[in-house]
């Protein structure tokens, strides 16, 4: 009873030093920027909408979907998570002992010569029981050997291995984090993709319409021109507009097929055959619009910023493993088993044996190696804080440049539509006047040509502000729910 008494004391004391650890409790740093400006709303605001309710263009949410399973940034970052998960676990079984089973046979040679020192008639019994005379050479003995057991085995008393199990569990949720912000900057650019190409398409629409007018345009000034009522530099003027809507034509279709590609790019696919660009801007309800407010913590929810964080977690520990370095350690090694110096005797009665060896290391002299091992882990410390903060300023910075941008394109849209409103009343006019002979066919030209630029640049400006809500988006890290849920599917594996 006193035995096992003994044996439980020593188990739950090794118990309890095994759950110690000596890492620095850890503070998330202050936040090195101002509080976001708009405060909390009481509608949902970017990080709490997933992708298919920002982006509720059906063609739109089967590009992304497309995107998230071909996309190969995507599946490296997913593989790269993978990888982490696999490391964390290596790290982490060696809190526990590796059992192994094992069969040994062991031929060992003794010279007689060993053993008449040991043994004084050790020849002579030898000789006795082979019914000869002594050997000369030697004794040849076998051992078989089979059991279980542990080696090298080592205690965790001052967490060391501990702490870098902790480490690498921070560095897989890093990944988690860091594979979360690929598919939300996946998501914003196959989205951003997907506008730009809709607005070439506009803007190729536009030169056809402008094209088409400038040729009727010519086709009357030619007829002008052979009846004698206009001049041959009013013919001239109406050929160089058409030579010009022909030649951004080519532009806009150049610009459109590369465009095209790139979004491809994105896909990781062909784009679907069903996907319809011709209706251009045009289409109705693209992007969701934002709240106004926006909650103060929401920068530190960001997957980058996350990530950063946890690299800075596993910094932390890190320290925990170097300081445990300069303690004593205890390495266990032992078997049980039976062993016999005949094959058939291995499981009979009496042939049990065991082994158990403890190691004690203490470490007196390491050249200064274990002092600098903790100084570089805490400058190791020190550099994950300066990123972390660094990517809190990053956000905090593009998150301030689309509200900024927000304030004020949605002024510059309302100008320019009134702009081509006003334009376009002033080409009907002065194409009027032009066609009644009142004018000369420049003041219907310059009138038209302000009209296309205006056009151009109402859909520049329409294009600008779609971009930005996605970018707001992205920038508040859109999407909490999903977070959410991407790091509960991670936990479960």
């Amino acid at each position: 009873m006193a035995s096992r008494s003994t044996c439980f004391l020593v188990a739950a004391l090794a118990t309890l030093l095994s759950a110690c650890t000596l890492e620095p409790h850890y503070h998330r740093p202050p936040a090195p920027v101002p509080a976001l400006p708009g405060g909390t709303a009481g509608g949902p605001v970017a990080p709490d909408i997933g992708w298919r309710e920002f982006f509720p263009d059906p063609q739109l949410q089967q590009l992304i979907a497309l995107a998230l399973s071909n996309n190969r940034d995507l599946r490296v970052a997913v593989l790269n998570v993978q990888s982490a998960q696999a490391q964390y676990r290596i790290q982490r079984a060696e809190l526990f002992p590796t059992v192994n089973a094992s069969a040994v046979e062991q031929v060992q040679e003794i010279p007689i010569g060993v053993l008449e020192a040991e043994f004084p008639n050790a020849s002579s019994a030898a000789a006795g029981a082979a019914g000869s005379a002594a050997p000369t050479g030697g004794i040849t003995v076998r051992t078989y050997n089979v059991g279980v057991g542990f080696t090298n085995y080592e205690l965790d008393l001052f967490g060391r291995i501990r702490s870098l199990s902790h480490a690498a569990l921070q560095q897989y949720f890093s990944s988690g984090e860091t594979r979360r912000s690929v598919q939300l900057t996946l998501v914003a650019e196959v989205a951003t993709a997907y506008l730009t190409v809709l607005t070439d398409q506009t803007l190729l629409n536009i030169t056809r319409d402008t094209l088409k007018s400038q040729e009727e345009s010519y086709a009357l000034t030619q007829k002008m021109f052979n009846g004698g009522t206009t001049t041959e530099l009013a013919l001239r003027q109406a050929e160089t507009t058409v030579d010009t809507a022909r030649a951004e034509l080519a532009q806009y279709n150049r610009q459109l097929g590369q465009d095209r590609d790139a979004l491809q790019l994105l896909l990781g696919a062909p784009i679907p055959d069903g996907i319809d660009f011709s209706a251009g801007l045009d289409r109705a309800n693209m992007v969701a619009e934002l709240e106004e407010g926006i909650p103060s913590d929401v920068l530190v929810q960001r997957p980058d910023i996350l990530a950063a964080e946890h690299q800075l977690m596993a910094a932390n520990a890190q320290i925990g493993a170097a300081r445990a370095a300069f303690l004593p350690s205890i390495s266990l090694t032992g078997s049980l088993g039976t062993e016999s110096s005949q094959l058939s005797g291995l499981f009979k009665a009496g042939s049990r044996a065991w082994t158990f060896s403890p190691d004690i290391s203490l470490p007196i002299f390491a050249g200064g190696a274990n002092l600098a091992n903790l100084q570089a882990t805490k400058l190791a410390r020190d550099t994950a804080v300066a990123q972390y903060e660094k990517a809190i300023q990053t956000g905090f910075r593009e998150v301030a440049d689309a509200l900024v941008a927000r304030s004020t394109l949605d002024e510059q849209l309302a100008a320019q539509q009134a702009l081509v409103t006003a334009s376009a009343v002033a080409y009907r006019l002065a194409d009027m006047r032009y066609r009644g002979g009142v004018d000369s066919y420049l003041t219907a030209l310059v009138a038209e040509v302000s009209l296309y630029s205006a056009q151009q640049q109402l859909q520049t400006v329409r294009l600008l502000r779609l971009q930005n809500l996605v970018t707001l988006y992205k920038a508040l890290g859109g999407g909490l729910r999903e977070r959410a849920a991407a790091q509960h599917a991670t936990t479960s594996n």
